[in-house]
């Protein structure tokens, strides 16, 4: 008898390897010359801003949709899908062997998010997919960017949000499934040349360092990498937002980060009302990534859109175990961009703040102390608080990159802390080579002979213009979003250089 099963399983567990792709050929989603593209972009006021900012397209650019297998959190087979952006045109930087940029796209509540999606301007991903191509693929590097497990056509029912081990292994997936489709594609002289960069915005910039973390520790070769505004010191950066630091848009990014934990480890809670109010408790699992926008959860009251904690702040009477200290801490903060994160009806208990805290105190994480340290809390205690130190880019022994890095960002961002975050990471590699690790903040002074100095006056003028229509508010709301192309822009000049 002929024994076929083993064979069987074999042939299956190849088939969903990881970076497996679904279709190959993938399809061809838009494709535009340089003219067109330049068109395109100046049809609108910000398409004409970012031309301005990135300069006009030397090359045009094929859109591909790719499906591949990858994992979720609990390593469970997944489907996912990306974009594979490919210069097209005669001119030598368009093709012939091109660099690749591995980029990493931000936080999204939208379930429907296709970065391949350049023809459908309602897209929610149209921007994003829009800055990359002018600033990477039109200028000559092809682009992989994952739309990330749990998004757009992924069988994976939520998003791994902000979990290094999965994330980067759904990059480094994206990348093989685009490697193999690119022989496949209308321009198959287009190849690739061997240099890799890697990239990505606010969740992004999480993303794009822990996958150099992981390639690294692989020992994979990344010819250099720019995070850009990343929350990378995650176990403090969680710490200053539960001490009274409530960052803009903290109310989505609270399920979106519960959920992935809960999925991960599965001792978040037993049941939501553990963190959050009753009733907004029975919505919080698996609420986003989510078909309905945002907005409409704001308007209907599934979350509320700004008060994460309540403005009724723990005190020594309600909890009498708290110290003056921290019963100071808990309080609405003076800060009028943090003090919004404070109202009624708000989403996270008192109790779950307190209880979070209160092991912040106890067993501290560096960062968030004076005198600050890059050490992680030795034995944190809260579930919450273990998962972020887990994902942490800090978690585990020293490393560092083997190729350059820039890190970007401004450093009045009140919604990835630039100084709490790239801060953190730059002292935790400050015995580095010089030239191994390049801070920039946009939001700077600029120095003589800075290649950076034209995209930081640029960005001031625009923070200016914002400031003077729409005050501190609008500045506040918009402020982590202008940073992107601005960074964006400075990770391909800094590219450009190998």
């Amino acid at each position: 008898m002929v024994r076929t099963g083993g064979v069987l399983c074999a042939a299956l567990a190849l088939l969903l390897a990881g970076g497996t792709l679904i279709y190959n050929p993938p399809a061809r989603l838009a494709s535009l010359d340089a003219p067109t593209l330049t068109e395109e972009l100046g049809s609108t006021t910000s398409g004409q801003q970012l031309l301005a900012l990135a300069g006009s397209p030397i090359c045009g650019v094929d859109f591909y949709y790719i499906e591949y297998y990858t994992v979720g959190a609990k390593n469970e087979t997944a489907t996912a899908s990306g974009a594979l952006m490919v210069p097209t045109g005669s001119s030598p930087p368009c093709t012939g062997p091109r660099p690749i940029v591995l980029y990493a796209h931000g936080t999204t509540a939208a379930k429907t998010y296709n970065i391949a999606n350049i023809a459908d301007s309602t897209n929610p991903a149209y921007s994003e997919s829009a800055l990359v191509a002018a600033v990477f693929a039109a200028n000559g590097y092809i682009v992989v960017a994952p739309n990330y497990a749990g998004y757009d056509i992924s069988s994976l029912p939520y998003h791994p949000f902000l979990n290094g081990s999965q994330q980067s292994k759904d990059m480094t997936d994206a990348l093989t499934a685009a490697r193999a489709a690119l022989p496949n594609t209308f321009t198959p002289g287009t190849t690739d040349g061997g240099q890799l960069f890697v990239t990505g915005y606010s969740e992004g910039g999480y993303v794009a360092m822990a996958t150099v973390k992981a390639m690294t520790a692989a020992g994979q070769t990344v010819t250099a990498s720019a995070p850009m505004s990343g929350p990378y010191a995650l176990e403090a950066f969680g710490d200053a937002v539960f001490l009274g630091s409530v960052n803009i848009a903290s109310t989505e990014f609270a399920p979106l980060i519960t959920t992935s934990y809960q999925e991960a480890y599965g001792n978040l809670y037993t049941e939501p009302t553990d963190i959050y109010e009753p009733q907004f408790a029975p919505s919080m699992f698996e609420l986003l990534p989510s078909d309905t926008p945002i907005d409409t959860l704001y308007a209907n009251g599934t979350l509320p859109e700004t008060a994460l904690f309540s403005n009724s702040t723990p005190n020594a009477t309600t909890y009498p175990q708290l110290p003056p200290q921290l019963v100071a801490l808990l309080a609405i903060p003076s800060n009028p961009v943090f003090a919004i994160g404070f109202g009624t009806p708000n989403l996270i208990t008192n109790d779950y703040r307190v209880s979070y805290a209160l092991d912040a105190v106890t067993n501290p994480d560096g960062a968030v102390m004076a005198p600050p340290s890059v050490a992680l809390a030795a034995t944190p205690q809260n579930t919450l608080r273990i998962a972020l130190k887990t994902n942490d880019i800090r978690d585990g022994s020293f490393w560092a990159p083997s190729g350059p890095m820039l890190m970007c960002g401004g450093d009045q961002d009140p919604t990835v802390f630039f100084p709490l975050d790239t801060g953190t990471m730059a002292t935790y590699w400050a015995g580095l080579p010089a030239g191994l690790i390049t801070v920039l903040d946009v939001n700077a002074a600029p120095t003589a002979n800075d290649p950076f100095a034209p995209l930081q006056l640029a960005f001031q003028e625009d923070i200016a213009s914002i400031l003077a229509s729409s005050g501190e508010v609008g500045v506040a709301e918009s402020y982590h979003t202008t940073v992107a192309p601005f960074c964006t822009v400075a990770a391909r000049s800094f590219f450009s250089q190998f």
